[in-house]
Order: structure tokens, then C-alpha cells, then sequence
């Protein structure tokens, strides 16, 4: 479908201007990439104790909102689906995984290097952007199966936030229930975005040059990922 692109002297040229922009910006946001967490939601995280189900929901709700990561993911994931039913299955399948080893690595305190995390997560937004430049067919004569994909890379995107809260050393009392608060407000957060996602995505679509720019899109979700995985790398050497 994009081959077509890699041909256009105009779309190699805007890409490579928007790539620019594209690093650059992601370099100036760095504090806010991955799962980092405000200094005020991390310290009310510490120091909160008993059930308290609507300030989790908000914060379930705030860092899926917020979070670069996901939102790319999700981007990606979207790009190509037009069908409501589709959407629908493929989002289930990452909140599913998502939602499982949230509450699995908290729950039993199994964590990992947050940085080897996170750069695995940058690691999903550059796969899903080749998956949707037809380069896993193209170079291998392979294509993944997109549905596993996007369960596997939703445990990861899961695991690292797992690996952030364990971090907090969060109160045992109320526990339970304030993760299922957070996990449910993951999932709001993520509706909200996914909304706002396919409004700009329907009217993108609707113009003549979507196609034609579809592999500019990509091609910067490939060099956002990248982004993200080379700032993780660096923050686990300098560690």
C-alpha cells in the first residue's frame, strides 16, 4: 500500500523534516517519556494508605493520558483499521495484557530494570510502525500475526508500569483495591485517548492525501520509537 512513497522525492523530503522535529521534540519532552510519574503523584502514591478508589481511578486515568508510550503504541495500532469491531478487538487485546501483568508484577513484587522495560516498549512502537509499512512482508516474506503482537507488547506496557509502582513501596493496606481503581482508570484514560485518536484519524482519512502521507506518518512513529528506545538505553548505561 505505501510503496508507492518510498518513491515520492516531496514525501522524502516533508518525512525528513518532520523526523527532525519529531526527535527533537521527543528529546525536549524526555522527563515526561515512558513511565515516569509526577513528583506530586509519586509522592501521594507513598504516602497514601487504605481504599481510595477515585484518586486511583484519576491516576490510572492521568498516566495513560500522558503516556508518550502508549499513545504512539496505540497510534500505531489504530492506523490501519477502519472497522469499529476491529478497533474494538485489537485495544481489548493490549488493555488485556496491560491489565495482566499491572496487577501480577505488583501483586507478587516481581519487577525488572524499568529501563530495559521501557526500551522494549519503544522497541512496540517501532515494530507496529514497520508492520504498517508492509516492511516485515517486504524484507522477510513473513508477517506476524498483528493480534499476539499487540497482547505480547500490552504485557510489557503493563510490566513496566508494575516495575514503577513497586518502585513506590505503595502501602499494603487497601492495595487490592486501589490497583483495580488504577487499572480501571487506565482503561478510561485509554478510551479517552483512542476517542481523540480516531476523531483526527476520521478526518485525516477523509482527505485526499492520506495515503500519500500515511508513510511520512510511519515513518516518523518508527523514528519516535527509536527515540524512546535510545533514551532508555542511555538512561540503563548511565545508571
Amino acid at each position: 500500500m505505501l510503496t508507492s512513497a518510498f518513491r515520492s522525492p516531496a514525501a522524502a523530503r516533508w518525512w525528513t523534516l518532520l523526523l527532525t522535529f519529531a526527535a527533537l521534540a521527543l528529546l525536549f519532552a524526555s522527563e515526561a517519556l515512558a513511565h515516569n510519574v509526577a513528583e506530586g503523584d509519586k509522592g501521594y502514591i507513598q504516602e497514601s494508605s487504605g481504599v481510595l478508589l477515585l484518586p486511583f481511578i484519576y491516576l490510572g486515568a492521568k498516566h495513560m493520558v500522558t503516556g508518550y508510550d502508549h499513545l504512539l503504541f496505540l497510534f500505531g495500532v489504530i492506523f490501519f483499521l477502519y472497522r469499529m469491531k476491529d478497533i474494538g478487538l485489537y485495544v481489548t487485546l493490549f488493555a488485556v495484557g496491560h491489565s495482566t501483568t499491572l496487577l501480577f508484577g505488583v501483586l507478587t513484587g516481581i519487577s525488572a530494570n524499568a529501563y530495559v522495560i521501557d526500551a522494549i516498549i519503544g522497541l512496540s512502537v517501532v515494530y507496529k510502525a514497520l508492520d504498517n509499512l508492509g516492511a516485515f512482508q517486504r524484507w522477510f516474506g513473513v508477517q506476524p500475526n498483528t493480534k499476539v503482537a499487540t497482547l505480547v507488547f500490552g504485557f510489557f506496557h503493563g510490566f513496566g508500569l508494575a516495575t514503577k509502582i513497586i518502585e513506590f513501596d505503595i502501602s499494603k493496606d487497601g492495595l487490592i483495591p486501589n490497583l483495580l481503581a488504577f487499572n480501571v482508570g487506565v482503561e478510561i484514560g485509554q478510551l479517552l485517548a483512542l476517542t481523540a485518536i480516531l476523531i483526527i484519524m476520521g478526518f485525516w482519512r477523509r482527505t485526499p492525501g492520506f495515503i500519500r502521507h500515511a508513510f511520512t506518518a510511519n515513518v516518523i512513529l518508527m523514528t519516535a520509537g527509536f527515540v524512546l528506545v535510545g533514551y532508555q538505553l542511555t538512561g540503563f548505561l548511565s545508571a
